[in-house]
């Protein structure tokens, strides 16, 4: 009896201490299998892949002045990868520096932004991928160029307010597509 007692003491005593609150989770996101099908559009001067589990489609904004505006909608994620294409004619320099000034535009949420040259002298693609760390509304955004006549640029954005703990896993799968898009595209 005694000893139910002491048991029941010490249970009562070591019970009684503050609480501590758990961490916030995540849910668990599943990711499918990387699968690529190829963008090729007589209008437009590019191609490239893409992945089965998103769709291409016409960026709404201006479709008939701007028929090579294309958006790469991720359903699953609530995300979309808006390309804007330009044929440069003298305004190569103004085309690139509006693309670096609208990534840094992040800057005010961005912990980091960290630049990647890109170079593929062999298919003449040559760019700059700038992957934006933080609380940033778009995490990835790039373009490519051949420097000549064509110029393409994108940024992934999400549906959603940024939260960089929680998008991370879906920021770097996708990055993994963006990184294929670059390496397929080609001019034509």
């Amino acid at each position: 009896m005694k000893i139910i007692k002491v048991t029941i003491f010490f249970c009562l005593f070591f019970s009684c201490s503050n609480p501590i609150p758990k961490p916030s989770e995540y849910f668990r996101i599943d990711f499918p299998e990387k699968k690529y099908l190829k963008f090729s559009n007589k209008n437009c001067n590019f191609e490239f892949e893409y992945p089965y589990y998103s769709k291409v489609i016409n960026d709404s904004s201006d479709s008939i002045k701007n028929p090579c505006w294309k958006n790469i909608i991720f359903p699953y994620f609530n995300a979309t990868i808006y390309l804007t294409y330009y044929q440069i004619t003298n305004n190569f320099v103004k085309l690139s520096e509006e693309s670096r000034t609208l990534a840094y535009k992040h800057n005010i949420k961005a912990d980091a932004i960290r630049e990647i040259l890109y170079s593929d002298t062999l298919n003449k693609i040559y760019g700059i991928v700038y992957e934006i760390k933080g609380n940033a509304a778009s995490p990835v955004q790039f373009f490519m160029t051949d420097s000549v006549r064509h110029f393409l640029r994108g940024s992934l954005y999400f549906n959603t307010k940024p939260n960089k703990d929680s998008l991370a896993p879906v920021i770097e799968f996708i990055s993994v597509d963006i990184k294929h898009l670059i390496e397929t595209l080609r001019w034509k």
